[in-house]
């Protein structure tokens, strides 16, 4: 094994450690179980889920025990009634955990874990733990691919420590499953670059696709990314328009089976998810367009959707704040700027200590991760300096600057949240692997030149 290759291991079991901590003793329990019937049944040994994290453990058990993609929180709230279909968020996470809480009811993996009534949310931290770990290691991969081993080992060890990504990892929600995704289609895409041909562009268009399926936002990755990639290549032009046809026809594909079961059981045309209705609603009101929570989010303001299914409720909400947004048209550029303030922490960045906390993260936990993003942020501005100024590597910029285009239109599409920059995060480990890399061997030398 090479030394780069010893190292990166290193940095993969600390990263590991970090996480199995922070889920261990941050998350320790108890949470009590709530059943069907609305009474307690004991205790889950993590702490009790918050905001999206309830949607994505219950319907991975919901998947898990064969009811489908329903509504999982229909039997407490209407015992007897018909579970109604559901698709609150894109599929990819519920996927992924729902083998997890099968396996966990299951032997052998029951027998160990000997609680019939527990809800898995220990096993579905873990996972994400196993996942966020992965993580790592494909963006030192993706580091040495763009600038050499040290900024791969830089970049690996700047996600390993980051408080903004581990966090990630210790909660049940899309924003691990998101990282991993795009830092994957992030790879595939030089991959494709380094030797273009038709498989390799069905593969990143495939990738591009799962991303999709994370988070509906980086359907953007098909655009800015695959058909950016395939027409910006050395190829004569027709032979381009053929490499982004293949990865477009191949991310369809994917989606395909999505898209076409979510047209098959709701009422309004329904494609990735139905929280658009819910996010604009709530996005687009008095309470976000003027005072404190300018530019974030309010739940009252998506309440009281008229009677229908989960499409039905989304088409009437979505009206509901595209009609606020036209009738405030002059507040709305200052919003804007004040949601992409705050995605970025540069626009009343202290509000998210309380915020985040409705999201299951800790007030020390953003604290410190604001400690560290703002070095990282510097950093990464001199990194995206130095690879433009490489002439050569100035389309691994641009995908390393892809995602974070993304972030920040999704921001002024919806509303302003730091858990919205997960899809970038590893692009700014990137960049600002790449700028200290390149700071230390600046400084380095003048002391050469003496010692010379």
């Amino acid at each position: 094994m090479t030394r780069f290759g010893r190292l990166l291991l290193v940095i993969i079991a600390v990263a590991f450690g970090i996480r199995v901590a922070y889920v261990a003793i941050a998350k320790a329990g108890p949470c009590p179980i709530v059943l069907a019937n609305g009474t307690r049944a004991g205790s889950s040994p993590s702490k009790c889920e918050r905001g999206d994290e309830l949607f994505y453990n219950a319907e991975a058990n919901n998947l898990a025990n064969g009811h489908g993609f329903t509504e999982p929180f229909t039997a407490l709230t209407s015992p007897g009634s018909k579970a109604q279909p559901a698709a609150d968020h894109p599929p990819l996470t519920v996927l992924v955990l729902a083998p997890v809480s099968w396996l966990a009811d299951h032997p052998p993996l029951s027998w160990v874990i000997k609680e019939p009534l527990h809800d898995h949310v220990r096993e579905h931290r873990y996972t994400m733990v196993l996942l966020g770990t992965v993580l790592v290691g494909l963006i030192g991969l993706l580091g040495r691919r763009i600038a050499g081993d040290s900024v791969g080992l830089v970049a690996a060890g700047i996600a390993a420590i980051s408080p903004n990504i581990w966090v990630n990892d210790g909660l049940v929600m899309s924003e691990t499953l998101t990282a991993l995704t795009v830092v994957a289609a992030m790879l595939a895409t030089l991959w494709w670059r380094d030797k273009p041909s038709w498989r390799r562009a069905a593969a990143v268009g495939a990738i591009c696709a799962i991303a999709t399926l994370a988070r509906v936002e980086f359907v953007l990755l098909v655009p800015l990314l695959a058909i950016g990639a395939a027409l910006t290549m050395p190829r004569p032009w027709a032979e381009r328009a053929k490499l982004a046809a293949v990865a477009t026809a191949v991310a369809l594909v994917v989606l395909a089976p999505w898209v076409g079961f979510n047209l098959t059981r709701f009422h309004d045309p329904t494609f990735v998810s139905t929280n658009d209705g819910l996010t604009l609603a709530g996005a687009n009101c008095d309470p976000v367009y003027h005072g404190s929570a300018t530019a974030f989010w309010s739940l009252s303001c998506a309440a009281n959707p008229p009677p229908g299914d989960q499409s039905q409720a989304s088409s009437a909400l979505r009206r509901r704040g595209l009609d606020y947004m036209r009738a405030h048209l002059g507040r709305l550029p200052v919003v804007v700027a004040a949601r992409i303030g705050r995605t970025w922490s540069l626009f009343r960045p202290l509000d998210m200590v309380k915020l985040n906390t409705g999201e299951d993260r800790e007030e020390w936990v953003t604290r410190l991760g604001l400690v560290v993003y703002y070095p990282t942020l510097l950093l990464a501005i001199a990194g995206s300096v130095v690879l433009w100024r490489r002439r050569a590597s100035r389309f691994a910029l641009w995908v390393l600057l892809v995602p974070p285009i993304i972030v920040t239109l999704n921001t002024m599409a919806t509303y302003g949240q730091t858990r919205f920059r997960a899809g970038a995060e590893p692009s700014l480990a990137l960049l600002a692997a790449v700028g200290a890399v390149a700071i230390v061997r600046w400084l380095r030398r003048p002391a050469r030149a003496h010692a010379g």
